[in-house]
């Protein structure tokens, strides 16, 4: 069962994991502009951030849930 704690607990992971794609994102962008020739920088860039911020979402949330789910208990 969803309770408003679990609930705001996935919401701060995923927030944490939109942080982590940004960050992820600049950077990576920026780095392989400056190593690499043509459209493929900005691609691994995006590609690697979904990737990060998909994976920082997971693990975060999942860690705030279940603290969260022990409280409640």
């Amino acid at each position: 069962m969803m309770t408003p704690d679990r609930v705001s607990a996935w919401a701060t992971g995923i927030g944490i994991g939109f942080g982590a794609f940004m960050i992820t994102w600049v950077i990576l962008n920026r780095l392989t502009s400056i190593w690499s020739t043509g459209p493929q920088g900005p691609i691994i860039a995006l590609t690697t951030a979904v990737l990060v911020g998909g994976g920082v979402a997971l693990q975060r949330g999942t860690a705030l849930s279940r603290r969260t789910r022990n409280l409640a208990d």
